[in-house]
């Protein structure tokens, strides 16, 4: 590892961070937390819901994160809860017409914004920057879950 990865590491990184804050930000100018806004992200474009298990695999959330927030979210009319007949374990979410308008505007924002902002990239830069960053997910959590730490300097 070269005093050049380091830093592009740190840069990549900080870059990553600094959306995550721009979105907790977008997220709390409009009265909700980051994870909520992925939520009801998630099921406003699920018109026929979804299960928790489909929630959680999308937003990469915790079963206990979701489910808190659909607790919230049904308190407050914005979503239903069914039981799905083939396995009562598993409960359909869906989003209501309260739910639909609470939210709109501000899926809807942030869809046109991440969908513009890609558009900004050719087609060729949008494949090589979605190629690169699956890589570098796939590299960071193969190295994440190893034991060890191997330091090639």
């Amino acid at each position: 590892m070269t005093k050049e990865d380091r830093k592009n590491a740190f840069l990549y990184c900080k870059f990553r961070d600094e959306q995550f804050a721009l979105y907790d930000e977008y997220a709390k100018r409009h009265g909700m937390l980051m994870k909520t806004l992925l939520v009801v992200n998630v099921l406003f474009y699920a018109k026929e819901g979804m299960t928790q298990t489909e929630i959680c695999r999308r937003t990469f959330h915790s079963k206990q994160t979701v489910n808190l927030i659909v607790k919230n979210l049904l308190a407050e009319g914005y979503v239903t809860v069914a039981e799905m007949p083939e396995d009562r374990r598993n409960k359909q979410i869906q989003m209501t017409e309260a739910g639909r308008a609470y939210c709109e505007k501000v899926v809807r924002h942030i869809t046109w914004a991440e969908d513009t902002a890609m558009s900004l990239f050719t087609p060729e830069e949008q494949k090589q920057l979605i190629d690169l960053s699956r890589t570098f997910t796939k590299n960071l959590t193969m190295l994440v879950h190893q034991e060890t730490e191997e330091v090639k300097e």
